[in-house]
C-alpha cells in the first residue's frame, strides 16, 4: 500500500471541502418530473415539479400569495443558474401572506409542488399560458455577492493618489 503524499492529502481535503459547498436543502430533494414551464401541457396536471427562477412579481391576495417567476435551469444545489437562458414563465401560489418587499423582483426562488392548472394571461400584448403550481415548499435564496477585486493596495487607494502632484508616481506629471 502506498503512503498518502502531501499533494494527495491536499487533493482529498479540497474535494471534501468543495463537496460540502453544494448541499441541497432537504425539502428540495426528491424525484421530480423533467418538465419545464415551456413544455407543460394539460396532461401534466397533478404532476409534482421542482422549478426555480427569478421573481417577476409578488401578488398578495385575500388568503394566498402568488408569485410570477421567470424559470431558469437549476444548479446542483437547486439554486437557479445565473444565465440568460430561460425555460418560460410560471405562477406559484401558497396560502398566507408573503411580503412583496422581501420577495422582491429579481430575487431567486426554487419551489416544489403540484401543477394545478394552466392559466391564460397576457405578457405585454402576447397571450401566454402560465402553468400554476400549488407550492409545497419555497426557498428564497440569498442575494449573490458581487466579487471584490483587490490590487496591491486592496480595495482602497492611498490618499495621495487623488492629487496628481504628490505621491508615488509624481514623475509621470510634467509639472514637477
Amino acid at each position: 500500500m502506498k503512503p498518502i503524499t502531501r499533494t494527495g492529502m491536499f487533493g482529498v481535503l479540497t474535494g471534501l471541502l468543495l463537496s460540502s459547498c453544494t448541499t441541497v436543502p432537504e425539502q428540495l430533494k426528491g424525484d421530480y418530473a423533467p418538465l419545464t414551464p415551456k413544455t407543460t401541457t394539460q396532461q401534466d396536471l397533478q404532476t409534482p415539479v421542482r422549478w426555480g427562477g427569478l421573481l417577476l412579481e409578488t401578488r398578495p391576495e385575500a388568503n394566498h400569495t402568488c408569485f410570477e417567476v421567470l424559470a431558469k435551469p437549476l444548479e446542483k444545489s437547486m439554486r437557479p443558474e445565473k444565465s440568460d437562458q430561460a425555460d418560460g414563465r410560471f405562477v406559484a401560489c401558497k396560502p398566507g401572506f408573503y411580503d412583496p418587499e422581501i420577495f422582491k423582483k429579481g430575487r431567486e426562488v426554487t419551489v416544489t409542488g403540484k401543477l394545478i392548472h394552466i392559466d391564460a394571461r397576457k405578457v405585454g400584448e402576447f397571450d401566454y399560458q402560465f402553468p400554476v403550481v400549488d407550492i409545497q415548499f419555497i426557498s428564497l435564496w440569498p442575494k449573490r455577492l458581487r466579487p471584490v477585486y483587490y490590487d496591491f493596495y486592496g480595495p482602497y487607494r492611498p490618499y495621495y493618489w487623488h492629487y496628481p502632484y504628490y505621491g508615488r508616481f509624481h514623475y509621470r506629471y510634467p509639472y514637477w
